[in-house]
C-alpha cells in the first residue's frame, strides 16, 4: 500500500467561493433593481435558457443572506468573493443610487467580515444595465464612463467595510460570447466591434484602478481573468504558432495590459492587419501603462488545445480568432461528462510557473475552479450528495497548485466555482457546481459531502493523499 502524501499550504493561505450577484441574488418585487442585459434577454428569448428557467430567482440570496452567510463559516470559508450588481445600485446604469440596494450589501458586507471572513467584492460580472445596452453597451465609449462612476460610488459607500476589489471577472468571456459568437447580448459576428468592446472594457478596468487608488490608497484592486493555456498539437512550427496567437487573442489581450500596462506588440500587428484596431489616445494608453493592478484573479476550467489550420482562409472569411489555429480534439483526454470540458490539472501549473517568469511573479489567487455535474440527486446517500468527484476533482488541482508554489509561483489562496448551487446563464440550473446543494422547489440548503471536506480542508490549510 502506498504512502499517504501530505500537502499543506503557506501560512495564511485562503479558503474560499465565488459567487455573483446576478447568478444568486434573485429579484424581488420592489426591490429597486431595474433590468439587466441578462433580464432582458430572458424576456425576450425564455427559450434560449435550459428549462426555461431565468435570473429572477437564482438562489434567493437577496432573501436568504444570513443563513447563507452562517453556512459560509460551517464549510470553513477564511475568504469569499462576491459581486455588486450596477443594475441594483444605480437606475438605468447612470441615474441615482437605490438606498435599497446599499442597506442590502452594506448588511452582506457586515455580515461576512463579522465572521472573520476575507470579503472580496467584484464590481462587474457579465451583467450591464440594460439601458445602456441600448445605447451601444461596450461598442459606446459613454459606457467606460459610466462604470468609472459606478465604481467610484462603489468605493465611496462601501469602502469603510470593503478593502479588496475586483474590475471585472471574465471580460474575455462578453467579448467572445457577444461579438464572436451567439452565448450573451449583441450575438452578432463583427470582429470589429469585439475588439473595440475589448478595449472599452480595458479601459474602464484602469480607470477604476486608479479610482479606487486615489479614493482609498490603501485598498487593493485586480482583475478575474480566465486563463486558458492554449497547448499545441505537436511541435511544428505551425501548431506552436497557433498555439502562440491563441493564447495572443484568449489570455493576453486583457493580461498584459492589466499587468504590464501595454498590449503585445504581435497582437496589434495583427488587429491593424485587419483594419480593426481600435482607436485610442495617447492619454487613454497612459492610463492604462500607470494603472495596472496589485494582484490577479485567476479562473481555471480547461485548457484549450490548438492546431495550424488545414486550409488557408478565404478573403471573405469573417474574422475570428480561428482565422489563425483550428480546435484540436486530443485522442485519450479526460472529460467532465456532464459539461463536456476536458479536466486538465497541469494547467494550473503551468499558469503559475507563466505568472512567475513572464508576469514580475504578481501575487494572485485562485478564483474560480469547479466540476459542474448534471443530475447530482443520483448520488445521494441518506439525504446528503456524495460528491466524490468533486472532492476528487479539487484535490487534483490543489495538488498542481502546491506543485507551483513549492517552485516559487505566489499564489494566495483558492477559491471553488461555487458556494451553493447557483444559475448559470443559458444553462441555468443544468449543471450544479456548488458545495451546498439547492433545492429549487424550497430553496432549502443542504451541504454536500464536499462542503463538509472542504471545511476540513481549510482547517487543516491542506489535505494528505
Amino acid at each position: 500500500m502506498s504512502e499517504k502524501k501530505v500537502y499543506r499550504f503557506p501560512e495564511g493561505f485562503l479558503w474560499g467561493s465565488s459567487t455573483s450577484g446576478p447568478q444568486s441574488e434573485g429579484i424581488v418585487a420592489g426591490d429597486g433593481k431595474t433590468r439587466s442585459n441578462w433580464d432582458a434577454w430572458y424576456q425576450q428569448e425564455p427559450e434560449r435558457f435550459f428549462d426555461q428557467v431565468g435570473p429572477e430567482q437564482t438562489s434567493t440570496f437577496y432573501q436568504h443572506y444570513q443563513e447563507d452567510i452562517q453556512l459560509l463559516k460551517e464549510t470553513g470559508h477564511t475568504v469569499f468573493r462576491t459581486s455588486i450588481q450596477w443594475s441594483r445600485l444605480m437606475a438605468d446604469g447612470v441615474g441615482q443610487v437605490n438606498e435599497k440596494a446599499v442597506a442590502f450589501y452594506r448588511q452582506v458586507f457586515q455580515g461576512i467580515v463579522a465572521q472573520g471572513i476575507k470579503l472580496i467584492v467584484n464590481l462587474y460580472h457579465f451583467d450591464l444595465p440594460y439601458a445602456l445596452q441600448e445605447k451601444g453597451g461596450w461598442e459606446n465609449k459613454e459606457t467606460v464612463y459610466a462604470y468609472e462612476r459606478y465604481a467610484r460610488t462603489c468605493f465611496d459607500l462601501f469602502g469603510d467595510i470593503v478593502d479588496t476589489w475586483i474590475t471585472f471577472n471574465e471580460p474575455i468571456v462578453p467579448v467572445e460570447c457577444g461579438y464572436l459568437g451567439d452565448y450573451h447580448l449583441p450575438g452578432v459576428i463583427d470582429a470589429k466591434a469585439a475588439a473595440l468592446v475589448a478595449y472599452h472594457t480595458q479601459l474602464a478596468s484602469s480607470l477604476a484602478v486608479k479610482a479606487c487608488h486615489e479614493l482609498h490608497p490603501e485598498h487593493r484592486i485586480c482583475i478575474v481573468l480566465n486563463l486558458t493555456p492554449a497547448y499545441p498539437r505537436s511541435d511544428s512550427k505551425e501548431d506552436q504558432d497557433a498555439a502562440r496567437i491563441a493564447e495572443l487573442f484568449q489570455m493576453k489581450s486583457f493580461l498584459d495590459p492589466s499587468v504590464l500596462g501595454s498590449y503585445p506588440a504581435e497582437l496589434v500587428d495583427i488587429l491593424k492587419r485587419h483594419a480593426i484596431l481600435p482607436p485610442a489616445t495617447e492619454e487613454e494608453l497612459r492610463i492604462i501603462k500607470e494603472n495596472t493592478v496589485d494582484f490577479l484573479g485567476v479562473n481555471y476550467y480547461q485548457p484549450i488545445r490548438v492546431q495550424a489550420r488545414s486550409k488557408q482562409p478565404s478573403p471573405d472569411e469573417p474574422l475570428t480568432p480561428h482565422y489563425y489555429f483550428e480546435p484540436y480534439d486530443m485522442p485519450g483526454k479526460k472529460i467532465n461528462p456532464h459539461r463536456g470540458w476536458e479536466i486538465y490539472e497541469k494547467g494550473i501549473y503551468d499558469i503559475g510557473i507563466n505568472l512567475k517568469e513572464q508576469y514580475g511573479n504578481i501575487e494572485w489567487l485562485v478564483t474560480e475552479n469547479g466540476m459542474g455535474v448534471e443530475g447530482e440527486d443520483k448520488f445521494r446517500k441518506q439525504g446528503v450528495i456524495q460528491d466524490d468527484y468533486r472532492i476528487a476533482f479539487i484535490e487534483d488541482h490543489l495538488i498542481e497548485l502546491h506543485k507551483a508554489i513549492e517552485e516559487g509561483a505566489n499564489c494566495k489562496g483558492y477559491l471553488l466555482w461555487t458556494f451553493i448551487d447557483c444559475w448559470s446563464w443559458l444553462n441555468a440550473y443544468k449543471n450544479r457546481y456548488g458545495l451546498i446543494e439547492l433545492n429549487l422547489e424550497t430553496q432549502e440548503r443542504i451541504i454536500k459531502k464536499s462542503g463538509h471536506w472542504f471545511k476540513k480542508l481549510s482547517e487543516n490549510n491542506g489535505f494528505e493523499r
